[in-house]
């Protein structure tokens, strides 16, 4: 394990996005704090009374590990950290053009546990649902502790984000706001999930563009949107404001994801194998372009899906199926499809009160950094 002042080592995340900008360095050490006091690695009376409230003497560390080791080992293994970061700038964002004290910003890094915690809590679900083998280059979190263990573990955690709430000073009606927006948002991301598993559970089913889009903007989509939605009312932006941010934040999810489909069938995502998504029978955008052009090529890709499921990472099926994708543009395509969102809706996102800020600058700069990594 790493020591619990600190999840990450910054340097390699800066190598991620390219040599990021230095002035990030402040805000995501303290966002870093922030987590490990949310999840430390061995807890305290004050934590587990915070999250269980009164327990019984017998109930002790050892009972307890066994929901903090799966999240605290996958939060250990790095991440991006993006959500939490864009959720603290858009707080700065507001708080700019509203004027408003310091106090509002310390906020926004008290509810950072709420994106970086329930996007935690999605992986080791998805590696579940999707019989992944690995995650951020290690075995997943089923494999490493045991399915029960890592499906009960990260059920909780999506629990656990929201008691970040309770150790904020606030108003009883902004926290129960925080609390209805994390549960809506919750809520969203498992109906997008429910509609990727009934995708790619049947292999005959190939869902439209639009239909793959609106699954995006929920199950990857929720998360940036609740980032940037509680960034912008921690920084007294109004509900209005939220809800135009939500909305172009979700488009900047829905990007990413395309490029990480994109990257599945070319390099292949870092932590797992190339073309995993095949094995998992996802109907990503670079197959729904390519079914597109060439209809009569469903029946084939049926066919190498259901092989590669079978045989695993390692049947040729893989392999042929990113091949016969390759025949097309449809790589390509998504490819643009992916960076033109992230590239203007990061813009439009930056522009939301004003381009002269310091936030403004640095949310396209965030952005900008992850696409020429």
């Amino acid at each position: 394990m790493r020591s619990p002042c600190n999840f990450i080592d910054f340097s390699a995340f800066l190598h991620y996005t390219n040599g990021m900008d230095a002035r990030f360095f402040s805000r995501l050490h303290k966002i870093e704090s922030v987590l490990a006091e949310a999840l430390p690695h061995k807890t305290n009376d004050a934590w587990q009374t915070l999250s269980f409230g009164a327990l019984d003497p017998c109930v002790d560390q050892r009972h307890i590990g066994e929901l903090i080791a799966p999240n605290y080992e996958l939060l250990s293994l790095g991440g991006k950290r993006w959500r939490p970061l864009l959720l603290v700038l858009c707080a700065e964002l507001a708080a700019d053009a509203k004027k408003t004290c310091a106090a509002s910003i310390e906020v926004a890094y008290r509810l950072t546990p709420f994106v970086e915690f329930a996007h935690t809590a999605s992986l080791i679900h998805d590696d579940i649902e999707d019989s992944a083998d690995m995650r951020r280059g290690k075995p997943a979190a089923h494999l490493t502790f045991g399915m029960d263990v890592a499906l009960n573990a990260g059920s909780w955690l999506y629990f656990e984000a929201a008691t970040c709430i309770e150790n904020i000073n606030l108003p009883e009606s902004q926290k129960n706001m925080f609390y209805a927006l994390y549960l809506n948002e919750l809520r969203r991301l498992h109906l997008g999930q429910a509609m990727d598993i009934l995708w790619h559970r049947n292999p005959a089913l190939i869902p439209s563009v639009e239909e793959y889009t609106a699954m995006v903007r929920n199950k990857t989509g929720t998360l940036a949107r609740l980032a940037v939605k509680t960034g912008i009312l921690a920084g007294n932006g109004t509900a209005e404001e939220a809800d135009t941010a939500g909305k172009i934040a979700e488009d900047i999810g829905v990007g990413f994801q395309i490029i990480d489909d994109v990257t599945n069938l070319t390099t292949g995502n870092p932590g797992k194998k190339r073309g995993d998504d095949i094995v998992e029978g996802k109907k990503s955008l670079p197959v729904l372009l390519h079914l597109q052009e060439h209809p009569n090529a469903q029946p084939k890709l049926e066919k190498l899906f259901a092989q590669a499921r079978q045989e695993g990472i390692d049947s040729p099926a893989v392999e042929a199926a990113i091949a016969l994708l390759s025949t097309s543009n449809a790589i390509e395509k998504a490819r643009a499809k992916g960076q033109q969102l992230v590239q203007q809706k990061s813009r439009d996102l930056a522009a939301l009160y004003s381009t002269d800020c310091e936030a403004s600058q640095l949310i396209i700069g965030l952005f900008d950094s992850m696409l020429n990594k």
